[in-house]
């Protein structure tokens, strides 16, 4: 890959426990095991991404927060981390991160934070993905403002499927307003069980709406795929788990992205 095509890539939903953390840090363990170079940003206060790498961050170290709030006086090296796994980098999240809406309010290019940070580093990396908060916010924007396309985790549940209407016109007016480069990688089911009918239904909407069967992807995780890939472990999936069908499903979409 040229150094100068990184893939800038938020992993976004309004709503939460649609399997957005478990998929930013398992599609990045397996692009990385594919021999690419991967970075994850954590962009949730919850800092489950960050926990999901077994990263536990010390008083005072330098994290995403510090980066949105003085992007000229912190260099963006100062806050990565390298993980224990090959090619697979991380930027930290903290709980302070919360309060950066509030902070920022009144400061000029406040949706541009992120960008400035990063754009240093991105052509040191294939492959850039940022998890973001389950609710629309400034740091949502600033993901975008950052981002050069949008990967939208759905669990195949009713309310996750109802919710994206609201995620979409939110990317197509950053696309409008603020980053007119920004696309679409596409929509991944999450939490598939074909044993269950409201499963299977929602699937099919996907696949039969006008507005989103040409995003959805034909990768699918499946739920224990999802359950198994708990940021509680501390570990990706396709780490501890190498041969299971769970560590196939992320393998599958990043072979299905890339």
């Amino acid at each position: 890959m040229e150094t100068n095509s990184s893939r800038i890539i938020a992993i976004a939903n309004e709503k939460g426990g649609v399997g957005k953390t478990a998929t930013v840090i398992n599609l990045g363990a397996a692009l990385a095991s594919g021999g690419n170079k991967v970075l994850i940003v954590d962009m949730d206060p919850q800092f489950n991404a960050t926990r999901g790498l077994g990263i536990e961050t010390e008083d005072g170290a330098t994290t995403v927060y510090d980066l949105i709030s003085y992007p000229e006086a912190v260099p963006v090296e100062e806050a990565l981390i390298k993980t224990k796994w090959n090619r697979l980098d991380l930027i930290p999240s903290h709980t302070d991160l919360a309060g950066a809406e509030i902070e920022l309010i009144n400061e000029d290019g406040r949706e541009n934070r992120l960008a400035m940070s990063l754009e240093r580093i991105t052509e040191k990396y294939d492959f850039i993905l940022i998890d973001t908060p389950p609710s629309l916010s400034l740091l949502t924007v600033n993901v975008f403002a950052c981002a050069t396309e949008v990967l939208v985790p759905c669990q195949t549940q009713p309310y996750a499927y109802a919710a994206l209407e609201d995620l979409f016109d939110t990317i197509f007016s950053i696309k409008e307003e603020i980053n007119p480069d920004l696309g679409i990688t596409g929509i991944v089911a999450t939490f598939y069980d074909k044993r269950t009918s409201i499963s299977r239904n929602i699937l099919e909407k996907l696949k039969s709406d006008d507005q989103y069967k040409d995003m959805v992807l034909d990768t699918v995780i499946r739920t224990n795929t999802t359950i198994a890939a708990s940021t509680d472990v501390g570990k990706p999936v396709i780490f501890y788990r190498k041969s299971s069908y769970g560590a196939s499903d992320y393998f599958d979409l990043a072979r299905e992205i890339a």
